[in-house]
């Protein structure tokens, strides 16, 4: 498989519970959050996730995206660092990281991507399901896409199984299906990546999730026509 020393822009968005989209601090989500009871570390998840979603896929221009995902990464280190013990913040900021690294691009991104890979690994070793196996949803994503040895850690066949392992987890979501039909894709393995990048697109909405379910579709429906394009060309060459 070709490696890609630019990570995607497409990096990560992952299931998690029902929690709102939107751009608001975590003071402003309790504010306005129904009077129950709340759990502290997923409101700061929820903060995490909405401005993720905000900056992916609102946020125009690379510097301002820049800047944005900077400034999300500082708070995502500090919710890890308050829950030290857990893997949620662990799995967030490696996600944020990662969007990070896709902006830079280049090899300068690849101390974001280690760094992120370090945290998942950690994530996955706390609780392997947490987040509906976005840990190895992650890792997979991230083995496929980063260079392979002497420059970096891309390794397929660690990919396919960490992406097979989030599957087992979480059969029918959005983002396992479109990673490992985007890594079957990236292998020239078309009719297999068609399968799975339809399931992808077929599968339920997440509540609260418009903004990342809405970017996820696009991605995913240029990913599909980027395989006919691929299956056009090779039948017009052997015919």
């Amino acid at each position: 498989m070709k490696k890609l020393l630019l990570l995607s822009t497409a990096l990560i968005a992952f299931s998690l519970p029902a929690l709102a989209e939107g751009s608001q601090t975590p003071q402003q989500t309790q504010a306005t959050a129904p009077q129950t009871a709340q759990d502290p570390m997923m409101e700061q998840i929820s903060y995490l996730q909405n401005e993720w979603a905000r900056i992916k896929y609102q946020v125009s221009g690379q510097e301002s995206q820049l800047a944005a995902i900077r400034k999300l990464e500082e708070h995502a280190a500090k919710v890890t660092a308050a829950y030290s013990g857990k893997a949620e913040p662990k799995i967030w900021e490696a996600i944020i990281l990662s969007t990070e690294a896709g902006i830079i691009k280049g090899m300068s991104a690849l101390p974001k991507v280690k760094q992120a890979k370090t945290l998942l690994e950690q994530a996955e070793a706390i609780d392997t399901k947490a987040l509906d196996g976005s840990a190895h949803t992650s890792l997979g994503s991230l083995y496929y896409q980063v260079p392979g040895w002497p420059v970096g850690f891309g390794d397929d066949d660690e990919a396919e199984k960490h992406l097979k392992q989030a599957l087992q987890i979480n059969p029918t979501g959005i983002d396992p299906n479109f990673f490992y039909g985007d890594f079957l894709l990236q292998d020239d393995r078309y009719d297999e990546a068609k399968t799975y990048l339809e399931r992808a697109l077929q599968a339920p909405d997440r509540p609260g999730r418009d903004v990342a379910d809405t970017g996820r579709r696009q991605e995913i429906k240029a990913a599909l026509a980027k395989i006919a394009e691929k299956m056009n060309s090779k039948g017009r060459q052997f015919n």
